[in-house]
């Protein structure tokens, strides 16, 4: 049963992954930036009180949610984009486009120094992770096949996102 449940998982990951890597990865900065907010430290206890089992699931464990599953995968509402881990703003509405491969994209962050780069080698390719700088947040992944004015696109799990309404 185990590798009729492996099987039948494999192309829809390996589907998931090729649609959000359709891009090649961005260099990270050359130097890692840091918000204007000191650093967010807790333990994984603490986090699991104040964070859904999806939310500690993406941000904490590194996980990513299914494609066309998120919570603003389709939001066309007018607000900012908030760290669901810790409230910092990350990205504004006006920035948000329809990428089509299942998650939120955003053209830019709010503040460049709301999120970190790292090069993630997991799953067999190189992407660059984005981060929270405030609290260490895995968000998603950052590619470089975006609209103009950066050509970047932000590829963000809405699980964590906290959208905030104008």
């Amino acid at each position: 049963m185990r590798h009729r449940i492996v099987l039948f998982l494999a192309p829809a990951l390996a589907w998931a992954a090729a649609a959000c890597s359709r891009g090649a990865a961005p260099a990270p900065p050359q130097a890692a930036t840091t918000g204007a907010s000191p650093m967010i430290q807790k333990t994984d206890e603490e986090w699991r009180k104040t964070l859904t089992p999806e939310q500690y699931r993406v941000l904490r464990e590194k996980g990513t949610e299914r494609p066309w599953s998120g919570e603003y995968v389709e939001t066309k509402d007018p607000g900012v984009y908030r760290c669901a881990g810790c409230g910092q703003e990350l990205f504004a509405s006006e920035t948000k486009f329809d990428s089509g491969c299942g998650w939120p994209s955003f053209y830019q962050p709010s503040d460049s120094k709301s999120v970190t780069m790292q090069t993630d080698r997991s799953h067999g390719m190189v992407r660059s992770e984005v981060l929270c700088s405030r609290c260490g947040g895995h968000l998603g992944h950052v590619f470089d096949d975006g609209p103009k004015p950066t050509g970047l696109r932000y590829c963000i799990n809405s699980a964590a996102l906290k959208m905030e309404k104008r």
